[in-house]
């Protein structure tokens, strides 16, 4: 039994992980243009741009999940997502990272109008240009700001995966409660959903270990 559970467990975990890495690739660089674009001097693109921050940030993930699944499905009469497990995970993927690079683009904010103004003279007044000012003097002040709050949403991140259940993604979470229901020839198990907090744990303590060494390397910039 503990093997089949496991084995079960296992095949959730790796769409967990799944989720957790495209949203990452998707997020991170997304969340940058946001922010510049929440900072942009073209005022509508601006308030455009903080609206829609706004939206996502104050509605629930899980209602923007249920909305990004199936409303396109509704409205043009089949879903663009495609059936089966894949079409979940893609429609998954899209709502986690829209709404996660709406979070970073807020953390970059922050990051970027943190480092001090003066600093960005001093480099006019060396002749850099704007986009060495921001590569080589905000950029790198900004990734040590930012690597804290940063942490934190990942990790959150890793949990919030759990939402993509509510349409029947084959997660860790939906695999450990199939055993409550009846899965692989067992019915009322219980310990398994319970024991998926294991995985959750473990994993975080990884990324709880590899962003304190990240923040450890980047101690040059006190």
């Amino acid at each position: 039994m503990f093997l089949t559970v496991l084995g079960a467990l296992n095949v959730g975990f790796l769409q967990t992980l799944k989720l957790f890495a495209v949203t990452l690739i998707g997020a991170v660089p997304l969340g940058l243009l946001v922010a510049f674009g929440s900072m942009s001097r073209f005022s509508p693109l601006r308030y455009l741009t903080k609206l829609v921050v706004w939206v996502i940030r104050g509605t629930p993930l899980m209602l923007q999940l249920i909305i990004i699944y199936y409303i396109p499905g509704r409205v043009m009469g089949a879903s663009p997502w495609g059936s089966g497990e894949g079409g979940r995970f893609l429609a998954s993927a899209i709502a986690f990272i829209i709404n996660y690079s709406c979070y970073f683009s807020e953390i970059y904010r922050g990051g970027i109008q943190g480092v001090p103004v003066g600093q960005q003279e001093a480099g006019q007044v060396l002749g850099m240009t704007k986009d060495q000012i921001f590569f080589k003097i905000t950029l790198l002040q900004m990734v040590k700001r930012i690597v804290p709050p940063m942490s934190n949403e990942i990790i959150t991140l890793v949990k919030d995966t759990s939402i993509a259940r509510i349409i029947s993604m084959q997660e860790l979470i939906w695999a450990g409660y199939a055993f409550l229901k009846g899965s692989h020839g067992y019915s009322g198990l219980i310990w398994p959903l319970f024991f998926t907090g294991v995985y959750y744990l473990l994993f975080n303590g990884v990324l709880t270990l590899f962003f304190g060494w990240v923040e450890r390397k980047l101690d040059f910039f006190r």
